[in-house]
């Protein structure tokens, strides 16, 4: 039950940073869902009794819901970052269409993948949680909401692995998790020198620089 009630949460969770109007509330839900996958692999770990699962649980709690988050809220107040995310799509029509990208998840996976049950549920989350990513990728202006939308997708990643139960081995987890927290850091420096030569980040500005 506590599994269920978790994956309700991320779900939640991913509704509110696509309504999400300020960077600053988008970081800290992005720390906020994060938190749910360490709940999550807490509970996988109690249950199994795996010792690498309690590593993995105390890695998402480090590198996901402190360390990332607090690079992404040092780069918000160095850069002095706008804090409107600037959208393409509005909030309420954002929330549909994550609603959509849910039910398309979950279309996908009972009509295509051999999962039944409880892994069918965690699974299409898992897979709408990776196309909200995608969202905040495509639809929102500011480069690190952008940076946002890559982590989430990552998170969504990690969910479907812990769902599997074991499926994604130890040391693949490692390696994604690492790959991802150099993958911010390369992303600030970026980020930080597109600031210094442009005085802002909004992606939409800089594409009027082409040509």
């Amino acid at each position: 039950m506590s599994f269920y009630i978790c994956l309700g949460l991320i779900a939640l969770v991913s509704f509110a940073m696509l309504a999400a109007r300020r960077l600053s509330i988008l970081v800290i839900l992005f720390a906020l869902q994060s938190a749910v996958l360490f709940l999550i692999s807490g509970l996988e770990a109690y249950e199994t009794g795996e010792g690498r699962l309690y590593t993995i649980a105390l890695m998402v709690l480090l590198v996901k819901v402190i360390g990332i988050p607090f690079m992404l809220r040092r780069t918000i107040r160095d850069l002095h970052v706008k804090d409107e995310l600037g959208m393409f799509i509005k909030p309420f029509f954002s929330v549909l269409s994550g609603v959509l990208l849910v039910t398309l998840a979950a279309a996908f996976v009972g009509w295509y993948l051999p999962f039944k049950g409880g892994s069918a549920i965690s699974i299409s989350i898992a897979l709408s949680i990776m196309l909200s990513g995608m969202f905040l990728m495509i639809f929102r202006m500011q480069a690190l909401a952008q940076v946002v939308g890559l982590l989430v997708m990552e998170n969504g990643i990690f969910l479907a692995g812990a769902s599997l139960a074991g499926a994604v081995p130890f040391f693949v987890e490692i390696a994604v998790a690492f790959d991802v927290f150099m993958v911010v850091v390369i992303l600030g420096v970026f980020i930080y020198r597109i600031n210094s030569l442009f005085t802002h980040i909004d992606v939409n500005k800089l594409t009027k620089l082409k040509g």
